[in-house]
């Protein structure tokens, strides 16, 4: 049976506290609402909640900024942490001051209620370890805000206080090893070395002794003793890059390593007892590797303690723009001319499949810094250089399916919500124009983009006549001429 407890919502949002208010009210929950730090504070007092849902940037000062002292102070209540602000640095921070979960908007109102099942079923386990804040302007590694970033940074901020061996995968040039820096750099072992190897980049017969060192002699041309990459991260992270090349007899002494926390060194006898963190990771497909008996099943377990996912760039395009003009700031900071990104640029990039990932995107932008002649990089100039072949006109039909999809969903909702108000109940209204001012815009982009701008099959596909779909767009501000893919 879920459990029931006393629930504070603290936004200055009133429609998006109506919101979470009547979701979790169908779940028996009590509710209190607060629009402020100061009301909150009286709120705790008073009220006594068991889970406390508060945004992070509140009229006041910033909502995260004492919640280490809330957590203190009332150490049976969890808190959630809700926030626009979708960086690795925010995820990082609401776990760093004890958050029990943190949850990027727009967030998913059944995972939300999740998180508060969760949170009244567990107390919540506070670790009052050396604490480092996390400047929200400090440059980080990882950059974008798309939903499909927002889960590598939730992972990250919950694994970066322990030891748990991680499996980064993902396809070539999306940034794995940069993944693995921010854990490394976030953690405890940040003062201690971080050390990478490439398992493709060296050859087979030398794997082991990069790994694990060699004496001298131990092998023609051996002439000193050497120390492999686990003793240069003694205290730190070694991190294991395309572990899918790396050979059965390396697997094997790995594995040893992982079970025992020692090695020998190749043509060594002592055991040399290691502490280190490990990361590996792959854009192979592992298991399958284990059917064709290249990697080892058992290793593979060891590894694969939490997977991260990293999504391909093609189905994080709304980073692109963001990605694109980190790059160009990178490249004059490097001593290249400095360029700006015009929106049409930013919106043919987008569209670009992006086949090396990442890192494409940034030897692109280095090479646009270098060869436009313009202050500001058109939508021409990059033509030019990308790949037709690659660019993506129009979303499949498969898309058009799932989007109409999404409209029925949506309109089910809508009946379960209230019908648009339809029983005069203020809080009702509100909460469906809260809901509409949301989810409306976003399926206006996505069937206008689904069919490149045809107004008459969006409106088919939103179940509305062209004359609505046209207010509609007027209504939000929405520019039809933008949403179209072959500008």
């Amino acid at each position: 049976m879920t459990p029931k407890g006393r629930i504070l919502v603290v936004d200055d949002d009133r429609a998006i506290c109506v919101v979470i208010s009547e979701a979790l009210r169908r779940g028996g929950h009590k509710i209190k609402t607060a629009g402020t730090i100061a009301e909150r504070a009286q709120l705790l007092n008073s009220f006594a909640p068991d889970v406390l849902i508060t945004d992070v940037k509140l009229p006041d000062g910033d909502g995260l900024d004492d919640v280490a002292h809330i957590i203190s102070a009332h150490p049976d209540m969890n808190v959630i942490i809700l926030s626009a602000q979708n960086t690795l640095n925010t995820a990082v921070r609401a776990t760093e001051k004890g958050a029990f979960e943190y949850l990027p908007k727009p967030f998913d109102l059944n995972e939300l209620a999740r998180a508060v099942s969760d949170a009244l079923s567990k107390k919540q386990i506070s670790d009052d370890d050396e604490e480092h804040s996390i400047d929200e302007n400090d440059g980080m590694p990882l950059i974008g805000r798309s939903i499909a970033m927002q889960e590598v940074y939730r992972t990250i901020a919950r694994v970066i206080s322990n030891d748990l061996t991680i499996l980064v995968l993902g396809e070539s040039g999306t940034g794995k090893e940069l993944v693995a820096e921010a854990i490394h750099n976030l953690g405890p072992r940040r003062s201690k070395p971080f050390v990478a190897i490439n398992m493709a980049a060296i050859p087979r017969e030398l794997i082991e002794s990069e790994l694990f060192g060699h004496e001298k002699g131990a092998f023609t041309g051996a002439q000193a003793r050497t120390a492999g990459k686990f003793e240069q991260a003694q205290g730190g992270t070694l991190f294991l890059d395309e572990i899918g090349d790396m050979p059965m007899e390396a697997q094997t002494r790995l594995l040893r390593v992982l079970q025992s926390g020692e090695f020998t060194t190749v043509g060594g006898a002592n055991p040399i007892r290691v502490n280190v963190r490990i990361i590996a990771a792959t854009n192979q497909d592992l298991p399958t590797l284990i059917t064709e008996n290249k990697f080892r099943e058992d290793l593979y377990y060891r590894l694969n303690v939490v997977p991260i996912h990293l999504p391909a760039l093609r189905d994080r395009r709304d980073d692109v723009p963001l990605l694109a003009r980190h790059f160009l700031e990178l490249a004059a900071n490097d001593g290249l001319p400095r360029k700006l990104l015009a929106d049409d640029a930013a919106r043919w990039l987008s569209q670009y499949n992006w086949p090396g990932n990442v890192r494409e995107l940034q030897n692109l932008m280095q090479r646009l810094a270098v060869l436009s002649r313009e202050d500001v990089i058109s939508s021409t100039m990059v033509q030019q250089i990308l790949p037709a072949t690659q660019v993506d006109r129009g979303h499949s039909g498969e898309s058009v399916e799932r989007l109409e999809n999404a409209v029925r969903i949506w309109a089910k909702d809508s009946l379960l919500l209230g019908n648009a108000g339809g029983n005069g109940n203020p809080d009702d209204e509100v909460l469906h124009e809260a809901l509409l001012s949301v989810v409306e815009p976003v399926l206006l982009r996505e069937a206008l983009l689904s069919v490149d701008g045809n107004q008459i099959r969006a409106a088919q596909i939103l179940g509305i006549n062209r004359n609505t779909l046209r207010k509609k767009l007027n209504d939000y501000g929405m520019d039809p001429a933008s949403l179209r893919h072959n500008e």
